[in-house]
């Protein structure tokens, strides 16, 4: 009995001991995956209140074309043409065409699309993108608390596919313009529009990329936020409810969303629309030049270091850029002190000057830089180029090491291309048809070094190493390139 007692007293005594860190155990143990949960989701976005403040600034915008004589497109019957027309798809041709129904009055005017927008100014200017608005005859503005406007379009620029149209009203709740240079990679942002016609339609996701070159004018927001027909023209809007972008474009082989997709930068939107508003047109700069990248290749063997600015392969008669004294071969690193990195940067930064401008260009030309003073010109469309015939000359052998064979210019050619030298390319074989050099083309420069004739050719070419790779400078037509020979071994 002692023993037993002994025992069971030990037992009490162990379990009274045990039991508040059992107990303690049990509650770390609840409290943790709560704990664990909570610090997963703390870093996720609500936009529930980004919602409620951006969304009563976001409109649908229809538009409408005046309708044919015949009861649809090709003949189709109106429900059925709407029916392609609203999901964005292609009509299709094998469709049975039939007039309108007997008895039943032929509309006026017709649906041509629907996109989204948003509000600039309370009193009634609104953003969207010019292709929404493109060819439309009429265009329809609902708000959110389905108030319908007929609107009038301002202005529409296409190169960057801003548009703004006014409704005429007041009080309207107009948007917050965000700071682009603060939008980061990995932030998150909404969108909101019509996709399909669905009206305020509210989507998520991040930034994928930023400047990303698709257009002449425009380094685009890349974004995962799911775009689809319709969204078009409405706002990109980070987690401070401001307005980043305009949701313009996306990347698919379908026709449907891919989970890339593509928005305007609002500080070149508003840059645009401001204009519009000003006067429904855009003013831009423009030099005249043809202009390609500058590859690594082109970029070591010229002597510039690393690839960066814009290769001049040709400069167009009576421009800004040709009286400023800039030449084909050149590459413009600079204008204005600030840095080319890429090709593409050049028209934008051209293009953001006002005409009548003086700038400053820096040209890298034959291994050295030199600032040139151009006053910018005013854009207009620019006319295609015809190329010019080239007459036959008796043959030359020269740089067969090269697989080149050249003759000199004549006099009326100099004057015909405005050249002062060079030598015409009779044929290309072998490491120079690699290179990309082909018969017609007109050398210009050897290894940094201009030819006036094909004796200079030849003697410059006598001087280099015949077993490595020489650059030359190239005009094909109008324009001019680099490209480089490699002998073979």
């Amino acid at each position: 009995m002692s023993v037993l007692a002994v025992s069971m007293s030990s037992r009490v005594r162990a379990t009274s001991v045990w039991w508040p860190a059992a107990l303690l155990l049990l509650v770390l143990a609840a409290l943790l995956p709560a704990q664990t949960s909570h610090a997963q989701t703390r870093g996720l976005p609500d936009f529930t209140d980004l919602v409620d403040q951006v969304g009563p600034s976001v409109v649908n915008i229809r538009t409408l074309e005046k309708a044919s004589d015949r009861g649809g497109e090709d003949g189709m019957d109106e429900e059925m043409l709407e029916f392609f027309r609203r999901f964005g798809l292609p009509v299709p041709p094998n469709v049975p065409r039939q007039g309108p129904r007997s008895g039943r009055p032929q509309p006026e005017e017709r649906p041509r699309g629907v996109g989204s927008g948003f509000i600039l100014s309370a009193d009634g200017f609104i953003m969207t993108n010019a292709h929404v608005v493109d060819g439309a005859d009429e265009v329809l503005v609902t708000l959110p608390d389905k108030r319908e406007f007929k609107a009038r379009i301002v202005g529409a620029d296409k190169r960057t596919d801003v548009a703004v149209v006014k409704i005429e009203a007041t009080g309207l709740p107009a948007v917050k313009i965000g700071d682009v240079s603060r939008l980061k990679v990995g932030e998150w942002v909404m969108a909101i529009g019509s996709p399909f016609g669905l009206e305020n339609t509210v989507t998520a996701g991040i930034v994928s990329a930023k400047q990303r070159d698709t257009g002449d004018y425009l380094p685009l927001i890349q974004t995962d936020v799911a775009i689809n027909p319709g969204n078009s023209g409405g706002p990109l809007i980070n987690l401070r409810g401001e307005v980043v972008g305009i949701n313009s474009q996306i990347y698919s082989r379908s026709g449907g969303y891919m989970g890339i997709a593509f928005a305007i930068p609002i500080d070149e939107a508003m840059r645009v629309s401001e204009q519009l508003r000003t006067s429904g047109r855009v003013t831009r700069g423009r030099i005249g030049v043809q202009i390609d990248q500058v590859t690594k290749e082109v970029a070591e063997a010229i002597g510039l270091g690393k690839p960066q600015g814009a290769l001049v392969r040709g400069v167009e008669a009576g421009a800004p850029a040709e009286k400023a004294g800039v030449e084909a071969g050149d590459i413009i690193t600079k204008l204005d002190g600030k840095a080319i990195e890429k090709s593409t940067d050049l028209p934008r930064m051209v293009g953001s000057l006002k005409p009548g401008t003086r700038s400053t260009l820096t040209v890298f030309r034959r291994g050295a830089s030199k600032d040139l003073t151009v006053t910018i010109g005013e854009f207009e469309a620019e006319k295609p180029v015809a190329r010019k015939a080239q007459e036959e000359k008796p043959r030359s052998a020269a740089a067969s090491a090269l697989g080149l064979t050249v003759a000199d210019l004549t006099e009326a050619q100099k004057k015909e291309l405005k050249l002062k030298g060079g030598v015409r390319v009779e044929s290309a074989v072998d490491a120079a048809a690699r290179a990309g050099l082909r018969e017609g083309d007109v050398i210009l420069a050897l290894a940094n070094v201009e030819i006036g004739s094909v004796r200079e050719f030849e003697t410059l070419l006598s001087k280099l190493d015949k077993g490595k790779p020489v650059h030359v400078l190239f005009r094909r037509g109008e324009w001019a390139q680099y490209a480089v020979i490699r002998p073979q071994r």
